[in-house]
């Protein structure tokens, strides 16, 4: 069973009855909304009774979600590597995404609720699937020619829309690229794709391996890591 109440600073908040939960627990899920399990002998005064004293991590919580997930509006700036998103409101009744020369173009219905959490998933879902198309054109070829220019041999090249590390190489030098790379400037891209081809000689993150890595980026390769973690995946 479920309830749902709305907070003005934490927005809707879903309580959920549980017969296996054994005691409260309140939690942000992947959206960004408040979620409270309770036991069916839990009143909900208790429930409400736990939001306030959890409200201040809360709300941290909330912060951090939004920095890392920023609300796509038709006043939103974002260029990738391969094109410029521009979000519009448009005389539709549907949303209507296609490209442009190098501009991505997502049309919008005139009284779109930018702010509506189901709008925010339609928008990330259509941006997600451009990002995708761009980075299966875009990042096997440019692993090719560093791949090439640098001696490296890999066996398969993979791009999905992996929200968890940038990319990755397993034992059987086989190269998985999140999209999200998409997002990086060049010099960047360039850095994680030589670190996974690396990878297809030194599995580990050995002194061997930063010495391989240094190499390939003309001694930048801690200065590379450094700039890299001041980006975060949509």
């Amino acid at each position: 069973m479920e309830k749902r109440f709305y907070d003005k600073e934490l927005g809707v908040v879903t309580i959920r009855v549980s017969a296996r939960a054994r005691h409260m627990t309140v939690k942000m899920n992947n959206d960004g909304c408040i979620v409270v399990t309770m036991p069916v002998n839990v009143s909900e005064r208790e429930v409400f009774d736990l939001i306030e004293q959890s409200r201040d991590k809360l709300l941290a919580f909330m912060k951090e979600h939004q920095e890392k997930h920023p609300l796509l509006s038709d006043t939103t700036a974002l260029k990738t590597n391969s094109f410029t998103l521009h979000i519009f409101r448009a005389e539709r009744k549907d949303f209507h995404m296609y490209m442009e020369g190098k501009i991505l173009h997502i049309a919008c219905p005139q009284d779109t609720d930018f702010e509506h959490k189901r709008v925010q998933k339609l928008l990330r879902e259509l941006l997600d699937k451009a990002l995708l198309h761009e980075g299966g054109r875009v990042l096997p070829r440019r692993l090719m020619v560093l791949a090439s220019q640098h001696h490296f041999f890999y066996a398969k090249v993979r791009v999905s829309n992996s929200k968890s590390r940038w990319g990755s190489c397993n034992f059987r030098r086989n190269i998985s690229l999140s999209s999200s790379l998409m997002l990086l400037p060049d010099h960047l891209i360039d850095y994680v794709l030589l670190h996974e081809l690396c990878h297809t000689i030194e599995m580990n993150h050995s002194e061997r391996f930063w010495e391989l890595m240094n190499r390939v980026t003309e001694n930048k390769a801690f200065a590379l890591r450094k700039e890299l973690r001041g980006y975060r995946m949509l």
